[in-house]
């Protein structure tokens, strides 16, 4: 076994000690039920948690009926988990005792370090050392803890847990925020949606949220993981527990707050301007085939839909409604969030007309009000579109059929067809009362009350079931051997000259310095050519009228260069000045963007847009972290809403789709070999030409980093 899978195996042991313990210990344990050292007790003991209670106070011999020990250190049976419930000041002591007992995790609810001063940071930088010499995980701290519902281990004082307990279910929720994670348990207990595990992450001073998302991936009792993220510090771990549970065939939802952009560069780069932070998390989540949800409505929709009814096999829908209406609402949501609404097949619509004659029977399939003479259409319609038309998932509207007896009824009917039908995805669309509901969640069928938003949650779910038959190989694992850029912002010049050595397409060029040395250039070159500015101090260079295009003959060529240079002495006269470059024109091709921004947590990060100088008025644009291989690539491409102007749109050549793919290898490569070196890089504009024809860079711009 090799150094990083045991890495990986030891952490996942360790953290299967502190959220499945068989023994917890509370320090700082209240008489009170009502206190934070009293909850945990209070919540443990109401849930019938089958371990050993060990509450810790030295002011105490007794709380809440269970004998109380002066110490940790006291007790003699064997304990899994310590919950710290005491002021920071007495947290390093109580660390030093959980460490002598030799326990296997600890949930630190104790405020006042990372949150609070740089101080404070110190402080939980110097005690998260200590656990984790001692081999210790730590929770925490400034956390509201975790809950093991199954195992009914209650490591929390969370107060909603005293209103009711959600349903025990196969959904594991990660939260950075305590406060939201009540929210969203109190949301879910509402709902009735099963949730194993519910865990917040506070400070994240020695287990944080990739660590979670990872350890629900290898948990055999989680089929869906969600989660609320504030932030990230190490963005490639993140990647890692993204990519465990994608291994695992687990689908994620993620709410993540922040829509910030990166920073005070963005006036130099084009990269810079577009691959703010939440562009890069949106690429991440699509990378990894991640549901980023925008409400907390979505976030439990989704998830429920995942829980409930698992993944179809494909987008194709079936609508069956009693309302037209309905029908044409589902109808269009259902082609605005991308799935086919297929039409029923003759045969099947002959069917549906001899049932009712006045019958819609396309798809939607609207089967009208005669559903209150004939309450056995609901299973003879489903079965007709079931049994002739090509749907992997089927939704009903039932208007307000969905109560008492009649709706028990219907929801029996759905999953007698669901039973035929088991690897369909079935949804209804009422309003229904508790019974009718568990019927239909009881044989795998989805409950919605709002047809919108039942859509959204199916499209969902073709989204995970097309995420997880593609086949993406791995990351090249091809390491490039390593460059160190300067300091400094590069030429046009130099930065075409280091990214040939990677293979980059650059074109013919020639510095010169006047009008004359221009001249000369121009009588051995027998094509229009290009003439621009060349100063690693001018990045956008036609803003100040330093480029000329489409120049023919020495005269022309001359005259460009000197009022070239004029206008940049004008303009910018503090900008150290290396001449005007010149280049044979080119015209014929689709103008893309290719570039590198280093995010902070997340490393190189390539981007591809479609619009050269234009990009940001567009903003088509992608991003993969790198290192990339040809199916990310391809990936990028296929993203971008103008990528049919690759394609052959309106009569246009087939573009070089193959050359573009190659060069964001190559810039990827470039990225990884030169590390913490580069700042950004900007490729702009890539012109993309005819299929077999290639690429080339016509501008460049490289920024080291310090």
């Amino acid at each position: 076994m090799n150094a990083k899978v045991s890495s990986v195996i030891e952490q996942r042991d360790s953290l299967d000690r502190l959220f499945r313990p068989r023994s917890v210990a509370v320090i700082g344990a209240s008489s009170t039920p009502s206190k934070i050292g009293g909850l945990p007790i209070a919540f443990l003991l109401a849930n019938g948690f089958q371990g050993e209670i060990y509450p810790i106070n030295p002011k105490a011999t007794e709380i809440q009926g269970l004998k109380a020990y002066p110490s940790i250190r006291e007790v003699s049976g064997k304990v899994d988990l310590v919950i710290v419930a005491v002021p920071a000041a007495m947290v390093e002591q109580a660390l030093d005792d959980a460490i002598a007992a030799q326990v296997s995790g600890i949930v630190l609810f104790s405020s006042g370090f990372a949150e609070v001063s740089d101080e404070g940071s110190q402080a939980q930088q110097a005690l998260m050392a200590r656990a984790e010499a001692a081999g210790v995980r730590v929770l925490g701290p400034n956390c509201l803890g975790f809950m093991n519902l199954k195992e009914k281990v209650f490591a929390t004082f969370s107060p909603v847990v005293g209103q009711g307990v959600a349903p025990t279910g196969r959904i594991g929720l990660v939260s950075q925020s305590g406060a939201y994670g009540a929210y969203a348990f109190t949301l879910a207990r509402q709902r009735g949606i099963g949730l194993n595990y519910w865990i917040t992450t506070g400070n994240e001073g020695n287990v944080d949220f990739a660590d979670c998302v990872a350890w629900l991936a290898n948990d055999p009792d989680t089929d869906v993981i969600l989660g609320y993220m504030e932030g990230c510090r190490d963005g490639r771990k993140l990647e890692a527990a993204l990519a465990a549970a994608r291994d695992a065939g687990k689908p994620v939802v993620i709410t993540k707050v922040g829509r910030t952009a990166i920073g005070a560069q963005a006036a130099a780069s084009h990269t810079a301007a577009l691959a703010g932070e939440d562009a890069i998390f949106d690429a991440v989540f699509r990378q990894y085939g991640v549901y980023r949800a925008n409400s907390i409505e979505e976030f439990f929709d989704v998830g429920y839909a995942v829980s409930v009814a698992g993944l179809p096999k494909g987008n194709k829908l079936g609508v069956f409604t009693v309302s037209g209406g309905a029908g044409v609402l589902m109808a269009d949501a259902a082609d605005e969030a991308g799935l086919v609404l297929p039409e029923l097949g003759a045969e099947g619509q002959a069917k549906i007309r001899g049932l009712v004659p006045f019958a819609a029977p396309r798809n939607p399939v609207d089967i009208t009000g005669q559903i209150t003479n004939d309450v056995t259409l609901f299973e003879t319609s489903l079965q007709i579109m079931l049994d002739n038309g090509d749907y992997q998932m089927m939704i009903a509207f039932l208007a307000a059929a969905g109560l008492g007896a009649l709706g028990e009824n219907i929801a029996g009917q759905i999953a007698a067809v669901r039973q035929r039908f088991p690897d369909r995805v079935f949804c209804a669309v009422s309003v229904f009362n508790d019974p009718v509901r568990e019927i239909l969640e009881r044989n795998g069928c989805l409950a919605f009350q709002d047809p919108s938003r039942a859509i959204r949650a199916l499209s969902a779910l073709a989204g995970f079931a097309e995420f997880q038959a593609r086949t993406v190989s791995a990351r090249a694992e091809r390491e490039p051997d390593p460059v160190t850029l300067d300091d400094c912002t590069y030429s046009e010049a130099r930065s075409f000259e280091v990214l040939s050595r990677f293979g980059v397409p650059v074109p013919e060029t020639h510095l010169v310095h006047s009008g004359e040395e221009a001249a000369v250039v121009a009588g051995h070159i027998d094509r229009p050519l290009v003439a621009k500015i060349a100063s690693a101090d001018i990045t956008h260079k036609s803003d100040i009228g330093g480029v000329r295009l489409n120049l023919r003959g020495a005269d022309q060529v001359a005259r460009a260069c000197d009022e070239i240079l004029a206008a940049a002495r004008q303009a910018c006269p503090d900008a150290r000045l290396d001449g005007v470059l010149l280049s044979p024109m080119e015209s014929e091709g689709v103008e893309c963007i290719v570039g590198v921004q280093r995010d902070p947590a997340f490393g190189p990060v390539v981007m591809l847009g479609l619009g050269g100088v234009l990009v940001e008025v567009l903003g088509d644009v992608s991003f993969r972290t790198a290192p990339l291989n040809r199916d990310m690539a391809m990936e990028m491409i296929d993203e971008l809403r103008g990528k049919a102007l690759l394609f052959g749109a309106r009569g246009r050549p087939h573009a070089d789709v193959d050359a573009l793919v190659d060069l964001l290898m190559r810039v990827s490569e470039f990225a990884v070999a030169a590390g913490d070196s580069l700042e950004s890089l900007d490729i702009n504009p890539v012109l993309v030409r005819a299929k077999g024809e290639g690429v080339v860079a016509l501008d460049g711009l490289l920024i080291g980093r310090r």
